[in-house]
């Protein structure tokens, strides 16, 4: 990656001066138009905030990213990027100070990067202290696009994304996967098994992973019934994998579209929450007991406060995914109903 404020004609070192014993620069200049056109497409441009466009970023080929790189690191050659929700909070902050990865509580600097933070490609080089089994050169993987200290409990548990220390999120404080290659430590590799393409890889690597992770935590059996609020890709996720584990899925939107997805998706009901009171209609395709778990995949406040009256006594709560503030009656609807309440953020 060219550093931002390196003009074009401009040159980190006289290594890439490309200057031969003579000053003659003819060969390496035919070589640099073949490898410009096994790039591809022109390079993307960072963002620091809305409008706030800056210099394309020059991805090169593998080669000048291993003068570079890291032992314990990799490069990646990119064949899916996803695009994600979260992801219009940095396009759309006011600037690279006041918004951006701060509009998520994420950190960072500032500085703009090259967005993508739902990697999935395969492995272009590696580190001198990679082993080649945990990154062997052509392996099909996904990337988890967190980085830790990798000391603390958090991380030494599998957690980077909760770090106590300074953490790196690619594609939001480092530079992401909207690139035709990606550096990383080896440690955030995550295979992507053969029966995935590299599209489902990438919605994997951040959207369905994020509704797995909560998923599992919800501790689903197929007694139970599960209304699933919002229906974007992470929501979506969640009703084919509840579904797919033989729960009960009721599918909460606003939208046609992402109903009839649903619908697609495996969910037993749907409720269009633009034309009814949601919280009567989860009672009513109940037998008027309620949901057994209520999974916020949408961060609309009124959604949050909808989940809490369509629950049932001793029900569970669960905000997945990032929002809004929204204001819940602790006493009477959540406490003397004797609800759990749990949160789950990223994948």
């Amino acid at each position: 990656l060219r550093p931002a404020g390196i003009e074009d004609g401009e040159c980190d070192s006289a290594d890439e001066m490309n200057l031969g014993p003579g000053g003659e620069h003819e060969e390496e200049e035919e070589e640099e138009e073949e490898e410009e056109e096994e790039r591809g497409p022109s390079p993307p441009t960072p963002f620091s905030g809305a409008e706030g466009l800056v210099e394309p970023f020059t991805p090169k080929p593998p080669a000048a990213f291993v003068e570079r790189l890291l032992t314990d690191e990799v490069v990646l050659e990119i064949k899916a990027s996803g695009m994600c929700g979260s992801d219009l909070h940095f396009y759309r902050a006011s600037s690279s100070t006041d918004g951006g990865a701060s509009s998520l509580g994420l950190g960072g600097d500032g500085s703009p990067v090259i967005a993508g933070h739902e990697p999935c490609g395969v492995v272009a080089a590696r580190g001198g202290a990679v082993p080649e089994a945990l990154a062997p050169l052509g392996a099909r993987v996904m990337c988890h696009h967190y980085s830790g200290c990798g000391v603390c409990p958090s991380c030494r548990c599998g957690w980077s994304q909760l770090c106590a220390g300074e953490i790196v999120v690619y594609g939001v404080t480092g530079h992401g996967a909207h690139s035709p290659y990606m550096k990383v430590p080896a440690k955030t590799l995550v295979p992507l098994p053969d029966a995935l393409s590299f599209s489902e890889g990438a919605a994997v690597s951040c959207g369905t992973g994020t509704a797995f992770g909560a998923i599992k935590r919800m501790k689903l059996t197929g007694a139970e019934t599960l209304a699933v609020f919002g229906q974007g890709p992470v929501g979506l996720s969640a009703t084919l994998l509840a579904s797919a584990m033989g729960v009960r899925v009721i599918a909460v939107e606003v939208g046609a579209e992402r109903l009839a997805l649903a619908e697609e998706f495996g969910a037993d009901a749907t409720i269009d929450g633009s034309q009814v009171d949601v919280g009567e209609e989860l009672c009513a395709l109940t037998r008027g007991r309620g949901v057994d778990t209520a999974p916020d995949c949408r961060g609309h406040p009124h959604a949050r406060v909808q989940a809490v009256s369509g629950t049932t006594t001793w029900g569970t709560l669960f905000y997945v995914v990032e929002g809004y503030t929204a204001t819940l009656a602790v006493p009477p609807d959540i406490s003397r109903q004797q609800m759990n309440l749990l949160a789950s953020s990223h994948i």
